[in-house]
């Protein structure tokens, strides 16, 4: 049996699950590419529909809603850039700077997708907040927070790799080889959508 998915929360609205890295959002095209945190908790709560989507490589916080209503009000949210969201990422390098924002405008990479590229003539307009937690000299690596403002594929993997701190591990992106891509959803906020309560999980770092 595949491994069960860890909640951090559950009603009869939503669930805030625990992504593992290496296991999918979604279902992808072939048929080996079934198995994803959707599914997972789909066995055990056959409501669960998808809101937003983290990366394969990421791990971290996910929302899920329970039943359409549920996930079209929580998608608004989304939309509305309403809920709140940062991540923790261990990237090569040592940053410059105890803060910044990466404003570079993101569109796939067509003949080498999944992957994204910067195109300053045909991207969609993509900002990324940082804000330095610790450096290692020694190891010359550095821990960032990220918020992303704007939600593109891949925005924080290619927005740190342009400016010269690509995450570790993410190969795709020319990082050095490392046991996992070292990116994750550490924080989420919302507000619920039946209480009007606003929310915040928080998942520790696991590297």
């Amino acid at each position: 049996m595949t491994d069960k998915i860890a909640l951090h929360y559950i009603d009869e609205a939503l669930l805030v699950a625990e992504k593992p890295a290496g296991v999918l959002s979604v279902p992808g095209r072939l048929p080996e590419n079934q198995d994803c945190v959707v599914s997972r908790l789909q066995r055990d709560y056959p409501d669960a529909l998808t809101v937003h989507r983290l990366d394969q490589v990421t791990s971290g916080l996910m929302l899920y809603a329970r039943g359409k209503v549920m996930q079209i009000a929580l998608s608004k949210q989304f939309e509305q850039r309403q809920v709140s969201k940062r991540y923790e990422a261990l990237v090569q390098g040592l940053v410059e700077g105890e803060s910044g924002e990466i404003d570079l405008p993101l569109i796939c990479d067509w003949p080498n997708r999944p992957k994204q590229m910067v195109s300053f003539e045909l991207g969609k307009p993509s900002l990324t907040r940082w804000r330095v937690l610790a450096r290692d000299v020694a190891a010359q690596t550095t821990r960032v927070e990220l918020e992303p403002v704007t939600g593109r594929s891949h925005q924080l993997r290619l927005h740190l790799a342009s400016i010269g701190h690509p995450i570790a591990g993410d190969v795709m992106y020319d990082a050095q080889p490392a046991s996992r891509v070292c990116l994750h959803a550490r924080r989420l906020g919302f507000v619920h959508p039946l209480s009007g309560v606003p929310l915040e999980f928080v998942s520790e770092c696991p590297f």
